[in-house]
């Protein structure tokens, strides 16, 4: 197993960010760390962003939250848009160490978003690879993020 966790990941990009997703597939291959790829299959490939954050989500939201992603487009924004219109949910633009670490320190994100346009491929690595070794721990957070998920109950309606 590797040192980054026992969780199993879906990834995906649209074709701006499908060189960037493959670097960090490589990483995850290096790392034994087990992903599923759920597009966009090549840079001529162009299937929107929305398509692949929406296929993440539900790969995410039907193994039971159990799953996080990893999603890359140009900026890592839309991406992060369109995921987080689904109920449980919780993606996060990292275009820099700290925000990874805050994203699942203090937000316990179960998806990263990055931007091909704006990270090269050695820090897009490392984030990553913060990003995957930690995990959220109760603390001073948690009442922010219990608020968070009762506008998340309140506001959102899964549909079946």
């Amino acid at each position: 197993m590797s040192h980054l966790g026992s969780k199993t990941y879906v990834i995906g990009s649209d074709n701006n960010g499908y060189a960037l997703k493959m670097e960090l597939r490589a990483f995850l291959d290096s790392e034994g760390v087990p992903y599923e790829d759920l597009g966009v299959c090549g840079p001529d490939d162009d299937t929107m962003y929305p398509v692949i954050a929406e296929r993440v989500a539900r790969a995410i939201r039907d193994s039971g939250y159990v799953k996080n992603g990893i999603l890359v487009c140009g900026t890592g924004i839309g991406m992060c848009i369109a995921a987080n219109k689904f109920k449980g949910i919780y993606a996060a633009v990292c275009h820099d160490i700290y925000s990874a670490e805050r994203a699942r320190l203090s937000n316990d994100t179960n998806v990263i978003a990055m931007g091909a346009q704006i990270v090269g491929p050695v820090l897009a690595v490392r984030l990553l690879s913060r990003w995957l070794s930690l995990e959220y721990v109760d603390g001073r957070s948690t009442p922010k993020i219990l608020r968070i998920r009762e506008i998340e109950n309140r506001e959102m309606r899964e549909k079946a």
